[in-house]
């Protein structure tokens, strides 16, 4: 027999609960129940145990204000639905950003054509120029608008095929301090360079190139023997891949041309070392387990969120 923590009540089969280990009668068995400890470890203390497959736990915990809106809204928004694929995967949020943006810069200078508007209002809201660095919020729009869709989908691929495999070892937020911060630090760094060789009329930044070059320093440093396919039929270990990158960056900004060619090399070298500092990071402080070939799915190490749990398809990059 075990009594109750919180009723004290006689139980001949307690529950003991995972999250603070105290124990609990059937009717407080649910962290909800009896006022969790371990509730203030997450960041969604009322959303984390409510997964809608115990219906004691709706009945018991208040909606939120956010429930009582998505309830509201035409489309299914639970796991099931289509936002779950973006519920606990970065990847899929950071990609569907990217586009959303792309068809604003479409509708953007679609409107300012139509209105015989001046382009520099263009550049004002989606690109980081060495004219105008003081525009912070180039900072963050730079990164998620590209200068073409084959420059999108060039990201998008990379961005889709190592954002995943990041994401199980990384936790959520850990991901976007590092996409951010990764693609910041690149298009910043890009204009410096640009302007420390003489390129204050040189065209500004924008794209993912540093951030998602960051994703693959790091996958590098965690495994660098890892199988991928370079164009999709050309098999090759990531360090190859990603040594190719450094090196022909490296080379181009070295030899005063961070620009050449309208590609941001600059913003690609540093992508790839803080990329490689994080990963290197990662390697001396967590135990991490990496597989010897590139998978697709899983935005974590249960899987995506979204329906059909987690992926199970092989492909190459």
């Amino acid at each position: 027999m075990a009594k109750c923590d919180v009723c004290g009540q006689q139980e001949n089969m307690p529950y003991e609960c995972r999250h603070c280990g105290g124990t609990h009668c059937g009717e407080h068995r649910l962290p909800e129940n009896h006022d969790c400890s371990g509730l203030h470890d997450w960041n969604d203390p009322k959303g984390v145990f409510n997964s809608g497959f115990d219906d004691s736990v709706n009945s018991s915990a208040e909606a939120s204000t956010t429930e009582k809106i998505t309830s509201k809204l035409p489309f299914n928004t639970g796991s099931s639905g289509v936002l779950g694929y973006f519920r606990g995967n970065p990847t899929y949020t950071v990609l569907l950003l990217m586009w959303l943006t792309f068809v604003a810069q479409i509708a953007t200078e679609f409107v300012l054509v139509a209105t015989s508007t001046s382009p520099i209002i263009y550049d004002s809201i989606f690109v980081l120029t060495p004219q105008n660095p003081e525009y912070v919020w180039t900072w963050f729009t730079s990164i998620f608008a590209h200068g073409g869709i084959m420059h999108l989908v060039f990201n998008s691929i990379v961005i889709f095929f190592f954002g995943p495999l990041l994401s199980r070892y990384i936790n959520d937020r850990s991901f976007w301090l590092l996409f951010i911060g990764s693609g910041v630090a690149a298009g910043l760094a890009q204009v410096l360079i640009q302007l420390l060789q003489g390129g204050s009329g040189s065209s500004g930044v924008l794209g993912a190139s540093g951030a998602a070059l960051a994703i693959l320093g790091v996958m590098t440093i965690l495994n660098p023997d890892l199988k991928v396919y370079f164009m999709f039929f050309i098999p090759m270990p990531l360090w190859v891949l990603t040594g190719g990158f450094a090196v022909i960056s490296l080379l181009l900004v070295g030899g005063g041309m961070a620009g050449a060619g309208g590609i941001a090399h600059a913003a690609h070298l540093i992508g790839l070392v803080i990329g490689f500092a994080y990963g290197e990071y990662l390697k001396r402080t967590k135990n991490i387990r990496t597989p010897n070939q590139l998978q697709l799915g899983g935005g974590g190490p249960g899987g995506p969120g979204g329906p059909g749990g987690p992926g199970r398809g092989r492909g190459p990059f």
